[in-house]
């Protein structure tokens, strides 16, 4: 099953591209999160954490 799949996937012009653009989506998108989440302001984290204990 996987041949025929591979065998097509070979034939198409410049379809290694694919791989590459989802790793770059990937490592940006992680990134960035990375940098947002260590960005955050600490008041805010604490504030956000008390939210289920006020209820």
């Amino acid at each position: 099953m996987f041949e025929a799949i591979k065998h097509n996937m070979e034939t198409i012009v410049g379809v290694a591209i694919y791989p590459i653009i989802s790793l770059l989506i990937f490592f940006f998108f992680f990134v960035g999160l990375g940098i947002w989440v260590y960005g955050y302001k600490k008041e805010a984290i604490d504030d956000m954490s008390q939210i289920p204990l006020n209820d």
